[in-house]
């Protein structure tokens, strides 16, 4: 059944995403009890600041009634503002709209305490996407450090979640060893079992800043799945989130059951927009062999196995000069053609760093946005290629629309 327009939750979620959300005094309150947002609300010259400070602690991750999650973006300009408190419950509404009931995810009690070496277990390498464990005990990046290539960056353009930081010295990282400090794993542990025990964890996903030989990252990851693997026992289901590794290292991922679904982040459809967009993965990987890589996944791992997370709508920043329709048709040419060879391409929204300054940009972003999430939910119906639970569901997906979509269409049929 092809759909002709997003179903309400999706809906929803994407306008939340889009405009995110202004500063008012329930928003300030609930950080105090909510899971935190990595990205604190920053305050506009001409914005009121209660704080006095510039900025302010916000939630990570909202909840709307019928489960629907959605990761909080701070934007003074948002019609959408939160009213309530912690004891009688939370609302949203856009201006001039009815309120909506809210819960904002709630940071967990094992985050407030110490591992057996005193370190905080909030700091241990391991978050919460409401069901979904994030395992990163190596957040650090090696293509933020790498010599630049005629006098090219090699990070990914849309990134900073890799960028060396403190993170790195919280968790005893070297960027050039392969290995954690086993101090490191073990806090790791205690913060992962924590998680376990305490909450309803229903997917594992590895993840880390990459490395520029893809043989030493693989190494990390079998490192680093081991270690996960000694407390979750097969119990939950466990997803490599690596860059391209090669076979070897895949085979072991596999053989030695390490982990049961892998996602390498291709980012965007096409060589030209990858050589771009990831230089460095570009460089040291290479796209022939990125895609090879995920097609030798699908050898071992086999259909609705085998992921690769994409920036929807990285594509419309100002510098690769496309419009929003020529962008959407390559990302859906590109969708199935990942699709035709076994691979599931999730989209994650694209918070854009630049070409805000043209007044029609969101609007673009939003209809190439909705025209790829319509669009390649027919795409994965025509390849018969369904979002494992085990990989991601509606819970943890919190900047993508696949599982929404597809829930509200499985909604939709059993109530014919």
């Amino acid at each position: 059944m092809a759909l002709k327009a997003l179903p309400p939750s999706a809906r929803l979620k994407t306008d939340l995403m889009f405009n995110g959300i202004r500063y008012s005094e329930a928003l300030g309150e609930a950080a105090q009890h909510a899971f935190p947002n990595y990205y604190p609300y920053r305050f506009q010259p001409d914005e009121p600041d209660p704080t006095g400070k510039g900025r302010a602690a916000i939630p990570y991750l909202l909840n709307t009634p019928d489960g629907t999650t959605v990761r909080v973006k701070g934007n003074s300009a948002s019609p959408w503002s939160v009213t309530g408190d912690h004891k009688t419950g939370y609302r949203v509404a856009k201006d001039g709209e009815d309120s909506l009931p809210i819960s904002f995810e709630p940071l967990p009690d094992w985050m407030r305490r110490r591992s057996h070496d005193g370190v905080p277990l909030a700091k241990a390498g391991v978050s919460l996407h409401r069901d979904m464990a994030v395992v990163n005990v190596a957040p650090g990046c090696q293509y933020f450090t790498a010599d630049k290539q005629d006098g090219v960056s090699m990070r990914c353009t849309f990134c900073t979640y890799g960028a060396p930081d403190a993170r790195i010295r919280e968790l005893d990282q070297d960027m050039e060893r392969v290995s954690l400090p086993e101090s490191t794993y073990r806090r790791m542990q205690e913060a992962l079992r924590a998680a376990i025990d305490e909450g309803d964890i229903r997917h594992i996903y590895l993840v880390g800043g990459s490395m520029t030989d893809w043989r030493l990252e693989g190494e990390r990851f079998i490192e680093l799945a081991q270690h996960v693997q000694e407390v979750v026992q097969g119990r939950v289901p466990v997803a490599c989130g690596s860059g391209a590794l090669p076979e070897d290292s895949l085979r072991r991922l596999r053989e030695e059951r390490l982990v049961d679904n892998v996602c390498f982040n291709l980012e965007v459809w096409s060589e030209p927009l990858f050589a771009k967009i990831c230089p460095g993965k570009h460089h040291f990987v290479g796209y022939a062999r990125w895609i090879g890589a995920l097609e030798t996944a699908v050898g071992l791992w086999g259909r609705e196995r085998v992921y690769s997370a994409m920036v929807a709508g990285i594509e419309l920043e100002p510098e690769h000069n496309m419009s929003w329709e020529a962008a959407a048709e390559l990302a859906l040419e590109g969708a199935d053609d990942l699709c035709s060879r076994g691979i599931i391409p999730i989209y994650s929204l694209y918070w854009p760093l630049g070409g805000r300054d043209r007044g029609n940009y969101l609007e673009n972003l939003t209809a190439y946005f909705e025209t790829l999430s319509l669009g390649y939910r027919e795409i994965r119906e025509r390849h018969d290629l369904r979002i494992s639970e085990d990989f991601m569901c509606h819970r943890c997906a919190y900047m993508q629309l696949e599982c929404d979509i597809d829930r509200a269409m499985a909604e939709s049929r059993a109530a014919k």
